[in-house]
């Protein structure tokens, strides 16, 4: 029988490489935004070890996700449950505007700086 602690385990390293591959990062790209190391990123999502609070922290910040996230399960079928599809459709969208707003506030406050 699986403990608790291994499903845990299985369903956040699970998640992260969802968010990973859904985000078009690479294990190298992951590493490098959350400053941890490919082999850290690796060893996660193969579930050979646990993350601590701030690693989670970094994890979530790089997945524009709140950290619950990576332990809500994947539902089989969200293809077909459109409630489902729409929130995923919607945390798409808000990453998206997101990287734009910010990519927008950094060109502007470089623009201003330079007069």
């Amino acid at each position: 029988m699986v403990n608790s602690t291994t499903q845990v385990k299985e369903l956040l390293a699970y998640n992260i490489k969802k968010f990973r591959k859904n985000r078009g990062f690479s294990q190298e790209k992951l590493a490098e935004i959350t400053d941890l190391s490919t082999q850290s990123i690796s060893d996660i999502e193969g579930r050979r070890t646990w993350v601590s609070d701030n690693t989670l922290e970094k994890l979530a910040k790089a997945f524009n996700v709140d950290i619950f996230q990576l332990f809500i399960p994947d539902n089989e079928g969200s293809e077909s449950n459109p409630d489902l599809l729409l929130y995923d459709q919607l945390l798409k969208l808000r990453t998206e505007l997101k990287d734009d707003i910010d990519k927008r506030l950094d060109q502007f406050y470089l623009s201003e700086k330079s007069f």
